[in-house]
This record gives structure tokens, C-alpha cells and sequence, in this order.
């Protein structure tokens, strides 16, 4: 019992020092201190209670004070409750302070928040960026097609990053104005022979207008002949035509054949009237039996003629 009191404060006292150093970042409290970088011990609790990591934001403030840059740890802490990124934000900052470009917190802010890398947009203002954009596929006037690799060399424009529109769009557009311009040549050979103009006639058209970049040039990468489609169409009207007129002679043909066929049944209707005439005609008195007789020799004699006449034809007909 004497070692009960000791051993319970012992105890105590390891429980007390793991809870504090579970909430209070000695670490980093120090390395704040050695960077002069005014951090307090209830700053960094609160910052606990409030679940936010500590590191997340005391090293960018450290990087932010060594690099010569005014912030103040509510503003990165604010920064990462909204849920920006705290550390690509300070390194934004730091590159546009370095190049001499107007970029303050609340700005970089603004720009990580709404989804884009403020990093970036700082590293492109001061590089231009180059963007290859797909082939694009225009037809002259004379209907052969032309196909047109482009590249665009952009630099970001840190004022209207924020609600400016993006890369795709600038693509889209230097898509339409190439076509609409192969589209405007009579011939596809001045495409291939000035392949500037294109270029020329898209950069005057103020394409980076309402984007977040500046277009600085705009030059042909590839550019290749495609299909003749004006060949293909006419290829397709002809087989249209064709086809339309054996349609016709199908029609033509087999209504020449329905009438051929409707004269044979008014013969065979016709021929067979002839037994009922003659037997009406014996009935009747008007034909007698020599007539009758008379009348088949002469049919006898015609089809025997025309036998005649048929076995002297040529051979073949």
C-alpha cells in the first residue's frame, strides 16, 4: 500500500503527457518557433479540436515566411476548412511572388477553390503553355477534304482564371474557325500551298476572348488531303440515278408483260365464242355442212402453210 500513491500519479502523470502530445504537434511547434513563425500551443490544440491537421498548414505558413510572403495562419487554416489545397496554394504564391506577378492570398484562394491548379496557372503565365489539338477536318469548295493538326501556344491569364473558360473550349473554337476557313478556299491545293493563311485568318479571330489564357500564336502541326467528297457524292447520285431507272424499265417491262398476257385471255375468250357461233349458225340455218366443210379445209390449209414457212427459216432463227 505504501507504493499505491506513486505508482497512481506515475500513472496520471503518462496518461496526462500521451494526451498532450496527442493533441499539441511539439515538433511542429518547435520547428515554428526556430522559423520564427508566431504559432502558439492553444493555436495548435485548437486546430486538433477542430480536425484539422496541424502539418497541413504550419509548414506552408513556414515555407510562406521564409519565402518572404505576409500570411497569417487563420488565413491557410480558413484555406484548408473549405477544403483547398493549403500547400499548392503557398507555392503558387511564392513562384508569382518571384516573378514579379500581382497574386495575393484571397485571389490564389479563389482559383484553387473553384477547381483549377493556381500552381499551374502561375508556371503558365510566366512559360506560355503549348496545346496540341486534335485533327480537324474541313472541305474546300472544290469538295476534297483537308486535315489539320494545330498547335496553340497559350499563357494564363491570372485575372480571368476565375470564371474564364477552360482549354477545351479554346480547342473547340480553334476547331470551328479552322474548317469555317479550309471551308472559305475554292481550292484545296491553296490550303497545302499556304498553310499560314489558315493560321493567319484563325488567330485574328479573337479566340482566347472570355477564356481563362491569351492566345499567342496559333501554327499547323500536320496538315493532310482526306477524302475527294464531292466525287462521292456525284459517285452516289449517279447510283441513285441508275438505279431509279432500272426501277423504271422494271415497271415498263412488266406492264408490257400484263397486257401481253390480258391480249392472250381476250383470244383464248375470243376463240372460244367460235364453237358456240358455228353450232348457233347450224341451228339457226345459215351453215350447212359443205360450208363447214369448206371452212375447215381452209384452216387446215393456212396452218399447214404456216408449218410450211416455218421449217424454211434459218438455222438459228
Amino acid at each position: 500500500m505504501l507504493y499505491a500513491g506513486p505508482i497512481i500519479i506515475t500513472v496520471l502523470v503518462i496518461i496526462v503527457l500521451i494526451v498532450f502530445f496527442t493533441l499539441v504537434p511539439v515538433g511542429l511547434w518547435i520547428s515554428a518557433i526556430s522559423a520564427r513563425v508566431p504559432v502558439g500551443l492553444g493555436t495548435l490544440i485548437g486546430m486538433r479540436l477542430r480536425r484539422v491537421v496541424p502539418s497541413r498548414v504550419v509548414k506552408p505558413l513556414i515555407k510562406a515566411v521564409k519565402a518572404g510572403l505576409e500570411l497569417e495562419v487563420n488565413q491557410l487554416e480558413s484555406h484548408y476548412l473549405a477544403g483547398g489545397d493549403v500547400d499548392n496554394t503557398v507555392d503558387a504564391l511564392i513562384a508569382a511572388h518571384r516573378a514579379n506577378i500581382e497574386l495575393d492570398f484571397s485571389r490564389a484562394a479563389a482559383i484553387d477553390l473553384a477547381g483549377r491548379d493556381v500552381l499551374e496557372a502561375v508556371q503558365t503565365s510566366v512559360t506560355p503553355k503549348v496545346i496540341r489539338t486534335p485533327e480537324f477536318t474541313g472541305v474546300a469548295q472544290n469538295g476534297v477534304e483537308v486535315k489539320v493538326i494545330t498547335q496553340i501556344t497559350v499563357q494564363s491569364n491570372i485575372e480571368r482564371i476565375v470564371g474564364g473558360a477552360g482549354e477545351d473550349t479554346v480547342i473547340a473554337r480553334v476547331g470551328e474557325a479552322v474548317v469555317s476557313t479550309v471551308g472559305e478556299t475554292r481550292e484545296h491545293t491553296d490550303v497545302l500551298e499556304n498553310p499560314n493563311s489558315i493560321s493567319k485568318k484563325v488567330q485574328e479571330q479573337g479566340l482566347g476572348d472570355g477564356t481563362a489564357y491569351t492566345i499567342l500564336s496559333i501554327d499547323i502541326a500536320e496538315m493532310r488531303i482526306g477524302d475527294n467528297i464531292k466525287a462521292k457524292l456525284d459517285i452516289e447520285k449517279a447510283n441513285a440515278d441508275m438505279e431509279v431507272a432500272q426501277a423504271a424499265a422494271s415497271k415498263r417491262k412488266a406492264e408490257a408483260i400484263a397486257l401481253e398476257q390480258e391480249n392472250r385471255a381476250a383470244v383464248v375468250a375470243a376463240e372460244a365464242e367460235v364453237p358456240r357461233a358455228i353450232a348457233s349458225a347450224f341451228e339457226a340455218g345459215k351453215l350447212g355442212v359443205m360450208d363447214y366443210y369448206k371452212m375447215e379445209n381452209v384452216q387446215a390449209d393456212t396452218s399447214m402453210r404456216e408449218t410450211i414457212a416455218g421449217d424454211d427459216k434459218p438455222i438459228g432463227q
